[in-house]
């Protein structure tokens, strides 16, 4: 707290110091810039698993399917009916029809789009559509799915943002030159991603600032004009206060995890899972650490959700219990465990004070920090033993298919722990989340932590943007300068 405290003095008289910022030109001007923690990756919706590039993808393709603010299905694209159990039938709305590169989106582009998954090799995201057992194109606006069981939940999975059918078909490039139906499109990806709006030709440039503390004085010099996220709360509380910055902030739904590799002898025990869980004092780290209105977790998808569970009871802080499970399972003290993460300060300092709080719990937790790409890469191949992650953006509670049935794991899916359980799976297979999430929450392959809160810092010349609680960039599709 007290290096934090000497970090926002040393922005203040940076800020008073330092000379002018030098006027920008007039194209300068009239872009939005955001400053970013983390680039995106891959900017293909159907390889996409990292938040920065989900969130990016939102703004370049339309899906089929989007969902309200409880979270429920709602048309994107498109209308549907169920004909059968076993065919859904989807007729293409006239709305946002016309790809980046001018060509028009048909159902033909959606038959391919999702057709593409069986021939794909590495998307962690193919054995979501394992299911469909053909796409067949109606007319230009229609096209019917035909499934291989039936799936009541089946129109909330069609998420993924339609492609064009030629591109696919001459095995274009999208991970870094996407062409979509979206809201904003490509201009260029160099140093900076560069983005247009289509409706006004408003452009917007997105900088990774991994810094906190650059991030927070580019913006208070007008080198940036918005962050989002990811941010300690005493910096969020210091830019709150400043004169030209607007700070909004809103109740967060991403769920926030420690990760833990299944196949580890010590982590494949029950008893040191559970020692885990009690060895971390959350509400402590929400209070001193996290920014407003972020709340404890208990599973992926928040209470409100609707197949969330409010019955889930958190695990308390209980080191001493903690020790006593780990002598159980016949472990000699200090357990020694390795923690990867990002090297993103906030992320760094939330792990420096888990290991700290682990100690009195009799676990020495070695902190390996290491930059995104390497970090993510090591989470995706299961080189770790512990790490910290965030699920962004989750809306379905397939999310528990995807992060713990045994036919996801990687590159299936994103079982990265290879949690394999027979009862699990079959609950899964019911859909029976209630039961999912208790299970989940008593076998304990996610330590879960919090949902964190979520806010917008920007100059208050930018009006019109909309704080989502699953901290998208939706807004974009909105924002002006006044």
């Amino acid at each position: 707290m007290k290096q934090l405290a000497l970090v926002i003095i040393l922005i203040s008289a940076c800020f008073s110091a330092c000379s002018k910022p030098t006027e920008p030109n007039k194209n300068a001007q009239q872009a939005i810039r955001i400053g970013l923690a983390q680039a995106p990756l891959n900017l293909d919706p159907r390889f996409a698993t990292d938040a920065a590039s989900a969130r990016i993808n939102r703004l370049l393709y339309r899906s089929l399917v989007d969902f309200d603010e409880h979270s429920l299905p709602v048309p994107s694209l498109a209308n549907w009916q169920q004909i059968s159990p076993f065919i859904y039938r989807f007729k293409l709305q006239q709305q946002g029809r016309i790809f980046h590169h001018d060509a028009a989106l048909t159902a033909d582009d959606v038959a391919a789009t999702y057709q593409s998954f069986t021939q794909l090799k590495g998307s962690p995201l193919s054995n979501e559509f394992a299911n469909i057992q053909q796409v067949k194109v109606v007319d230009v606006d229609t096209v019917d799915f035909y499934l291989k069981t039936a799936d009541p939940q089946f129109p909330s999975r069609l998420i993924i943002g339609i492609l064009p059918a030629d591109l696919i078909k001459s095995g274009h490039d999208f991970a870094h030159q996407p062409i979509g139906s979206g809201p904003l499109k490509l201009v260029s990806w160099n140093s900076q991603l560069v983005l247009e709006r289509v409706v006004d030709q408003q452009i917007f440039s997105f900088s990774e600032v991994k810094d906190q503390t650059v991030r927070v004085l580019k913006l208070m010099r007008g080198e940036v004009d918005m962050l989002q996220s990811d941010l300690p709360p005493e910096l969020v509380k210091y830019l709150s206060q400043q004169p030209e910055i607007t700070v909004q902030s809103a109740q967060g739904a991403n769920f926030s995890y420690i990760g833990l590799n299944m196949q580890d002898a010590l982590l494949s025990k029950p008893e040191v899972r559970l020692a885990i869980a009690h060895a971390i004092d959350t509400p402590a780290i929400i209070m001193q650490v996290l920014v407003a209105d972020s709340r404890q977790a208990g599973a992926i998808l928040p209470p409100e959700h609707w197949a969330g569970n409010a019955a889930l009871t958190p695990y308390d802080y209980n080191p001493k219990l903690a020790r006593e499970l780990l002598i159980k399972s016949g472990i000699q003290l200090p357990l020694k465990l390795v923690y990867k993460t990002s090297t993103d300060a906030q992320r760094v300092r939330l792990a420096t004070i888990m290991q700290a709080q682990m100690q009195a719990a009799g676990i020495d937790l070695e902190i390996r920090s290491l930059d995104w790409g390497t970090f993510f890469d090591d989470i995706q191949h299961g080189k770790f033993q512990l790490y910290g992650l965030t699920w962004v953006g989750i809306k379905t509670p397939e999310v528990y298919r995807l992060a713990f049935h045994r036919q996801s794991i990687p590159p299936k899916g994103a079982n990265r722990g290879q949690f394999k359980d027979a009862k699990l799976d079959q609950l899964i297979g019911a859909e029976n989340w209630p039961a999912v999430t208790q299970y989940v929450h008593e076998q304990l392959p996610y330590i879960p932590l919090w949902y964190e809160g979520q806010f917008v810092a920007m100059h208050k010349g930018l009006v019109d943007y909309g704080l989502k609680a699953d901290g998208s960039l939706d807004g974009l599709a909105t924002i002006h300068r006044n």
